[in-house]
């Protein structure tokens, strides 16, 4: 059966559909919002609309989410670290160099294969879901936790989370600088960079952008380095990465938004780590916390950082 979401419209944030539309769904693409609506999915009260449609504080709008055509992925016995399954969902600690799903250019390799040989099958949607269980996203190198569903039902209810803001994602991240405050609140648009589709960037909303809030609190200072806590209210493409480059302090080892920047570390990735994921169980309604210790590239740049410091 083809899955509903619905909204009611409790603020105008903006009088396009679809752009109101990507504010409500950080998982979905504004392309893809448009397709939906373009294809005749979405309804105000009702009523089948295109992308024109006019809506209003009160209405109704729902999206009926067509049956996609069933992937050919392969399972792949390739080893992940678990740190939280039972028969709903499963929450890993992801790797460096892995994508979470397959693109053009990552056929093969990416943590939904691993998943499909790790759950037998065994995941939301599998038989025509684009991404099998997908409930959020991490950058290829960014690494730890990361949610699957593997029923419909977990999904929904873990999407839905995401969506209010109700899952709490906490992230570290190591970057270039001291900044002057010991904390604070970065809410700037993001969106395409207009010179690089490969990169994201700050994009005001007329032109396309959508919200991102970051919230960020210094952990340590490190001479000209800190690591910094972060926990996301919003959670677009490359968010804290951009965040970070707009207040002067990037991401260390971050290839596409702090090149020809260098530490003298080998890291496998950006200095950015998934660390700790809250949420509510969808069936027992229990809190779920799942905490990932950063990889051994990330704790050797700390230590050297430290050493550094003290001389």
């Amino acid at each position: 059966m083809p899955r509903k979401l619905d909204f009611t419209v409790e603020t105008l944030s903006s009088d396009r559909l679809d752009l109101w539309l990507v504010e409500q769904l950080q998982d979905f693409s504004r392309s893809r919002i448009q397709t939906l609506i373009n294809n005749g999915h979405v309804q105000i009260n009702g009523e089948v609309c295109d992308k024109k449609a006019k809506f209003q504080v009160g209405d109704q709008i729902r999206i009926i989410l067509p049956k996609a055509e069933p992937l050919e992925l392969q399972p792949e016995d390739i080893p992940i670290e678990v740190l939280y399954e039972d028969d709903h969902l499963i929450i890993v600690n992801k790797p460096a160099g892995m994508v979470v799903h397959p693109s053009p250019g990552h056929r093969t390799g990416t943590l939904v294969h691993a998943l499909l040989h790790h759950c037998q099958g065994k995941l939301a949607g599998i038989g025509g879901v684009e991404r099998p269980g997908i409930v959020h996203r991490l950058d290829k190198d960014t690494t730890g936790t990361l949610v699957v569903a593997k029923t419909d039902v977990a999904l929904s209810h873990l999407q839905e989370q995401m969506r209010a803001k109700s899952a709490k994602r906490e992230y570290l991240g190591v970057v270039y600088g001291s900044p002057r405050e010991a904390s604070g609140r970065i809410e700037r648009p993001l969106g395409r960079d207009p010179k690089d589709r490969k990169k994201q960037a700050i994009v005001q909303v007329d032109k396309g952008g959508r919200r991102a809030v970051t919230h960020w609190k210094v952990q340590e200072r490190m001479g000209n380095y800190s690591l910094l806590h972060f926990q996301l209210e919003t959670g677009r493409t490359h968010q804290i990465r951009i965040h970070c480059l707009s207040m002067q302090h990037p991401i260390v080892g971050d290839q596409s938004y702090s090149a020809g920047r260098s530490v003298g570390v080998n890291l496998e990735g950006q200095a950015l780590h998934a660390w700790r994921l809250t949420l509510e169980h969808p069936v027992t309604g229990e809190e779920v916390v799942a905490m990932a210790p950063p990889p051994e590239s990330f704790v050797k740049l700390m230590n050297v950082l430290r050493l550094r410091a003290a001389k």
